[in-house]
C-alpha cells in the first residue's frame, strides 16, 4: 500500500492488467470510481475519495455522476462489481447509502465497468 498510483480508464484494459492493480494493493480487490456520465472510470487509489479528486480534477466530472465501487479480480458475474462506498452517500442527489439505490445508475455502472474491462 502506500504506493498506489490512480489510473483513469477511458480505453478497454485486459483483466490481467486490472489484476496488476489489485496485487499492488488490496491483493483481490481494486476500488474504483466510475463517471456514468463519461463512461470512464478511475481505479488504483487507496480510497475512493482520491479516485473521484482524480476524476473532478483531471476530467472534469460532476461529483453527482461518480459512483464508488469494488472490483474483486477472482469473481465473475453479479459477484464481481460491489456497490459500497462512502462517496455514494449523496443525500442531495437521493441516494442515502453507501450502496448505489438506483437500479438504473447500477446498471450503467455496470455496463461501463463490462466495457473497460476486457
Amino acid at each position: 500500500m502506500g504506493n498506489m498510483e490512480i489510473k483513469i480508464i477511458k480505453e478497454p484494459i485486459r483483466r490481467d492488467e486490472l489484476e496488476s492493480f489489485a496485487r499492488a494493493g488490496f491483493g483481490d480487490m481494486v476500488k474504483a470510481a466510475v463517471d456514468v456520465e463519461q463512461e470512464i472510470m478511475a481505479i488504483g487509489g487507496e480510497l475512493h475519495m482520491d479516485e473521484l479528486e482524480e476524476l473532478l480534477e483531471k476530467e472534469n466530472s460532476k461529483h453527482q455522476n461518480i459512483w464508488g465501487i469494488n472490483l474483486y479480480i477472482e469473481k465473475t458475474g453479479d459477484d464481481f462489481i460491489e456497490f459500497d462506498s462512502m462517496v455514494n452517500l449523496k443525500p442531495a442527489f437521493g441516494n442515502r447509502t453507501r450502496g448505489v439505490d438506483d437500479p438504473e445508475t447500477r446498471e450503467k455502472i455496470s455496463g461501463i465497468v463490462n466495457k473497460l474491462i476486457k
